[in-house]
């Protein structure tokens, strides 16, 4: 059974409780509107191989080369596909070697069943992490992207977020003395991280 992720009415619920936890969040909604992780379309490879295409890449960067992949593989990105294209040519595109190796490696333990993202839409949030960072090249931050953009977990949030922790300097920590970490300001938060560090992150994109 699927466990339950973000819907439209969540998604509302969710505003309505930031807005009231966190003045600050109030500002951000106000700002960027309602919240859309709900309305992304559920594609599990495609949300894994764009979350290692970005993994210490700036945005802009990551992009450019998810654009220039989905020259030589069908957006969304599908494992068949995928293993279609020689190493070489995904070199080309400007992945690293790691990054076109993981890629293919995440594909094929799809397509021989050692992967389910059947089993994974069924189970807890530190299941599917423990069962993601099994797998080459993905660890806990891009097991927590999957979480959030591809499961539409509603209460995950990503400590070493590097983009959360200098949102949370910029908003938070701007007009006092001393530094409040990301994870004491997201206690407010709970149960809708998911939905707050997404306007954390929208403000990011307004800033840059």
């Amino acid at each position: 059974m699927t466990r339950s992720g973000l819907t439209p009415v969540l998604m509302r619920a969710a505003e309505s409780h930031l807005r009231h936890a966190d003045p600050v969040m109030a500002g951000l909604i106000d700002h960027h509107g309602p919240c859309v992780l709900a309305e992304r379309s559920h594609q599990p490879f495609h949300t894994l191989v764009t979350s290692i295409i970005s993994q210490q890449l700036s945005a802009r960067a990551a992009d450019t080369i998810e654009r220039r992949v989905a020259q030589l593989v069908p957006s969304p990105f599908r494992p068949e596909d995928l293993l279609q294209v020689p190493l070489e040519r995904l070199r080309e595109a400007g992945l690293s070697t790691r990054k076109a190796t993981y890629m293919r490696e995440l594909a094929n333990r799809i397509i021989d069943g050692r992967l389910s993202f059947d089993v994974l839409a069924s189970a807890a949030d530190e299941t599917v992490i423990e069962a993601l960072v099994e797998l080459p090249g993905i660890g806990r931050w891009t097991a927590e992207m999957y979480l959030i953009f591809g499961l539409k977990r509603p209460d995950v949030l990503s400590l070493g977020d590097a983009g959360l922790q200098r949102a949370v300097k910029m908003l938070y920590c701007a007009n006092k003395r001393r530094n409040i970490s990301l994870e004491r300001i997201a206690e407010n938060w709970a149960p809708h991280r998911s939905v707050a560090s997404w306007y954390l992150w929208r403000h990011l994109d307004t800033v840059r």
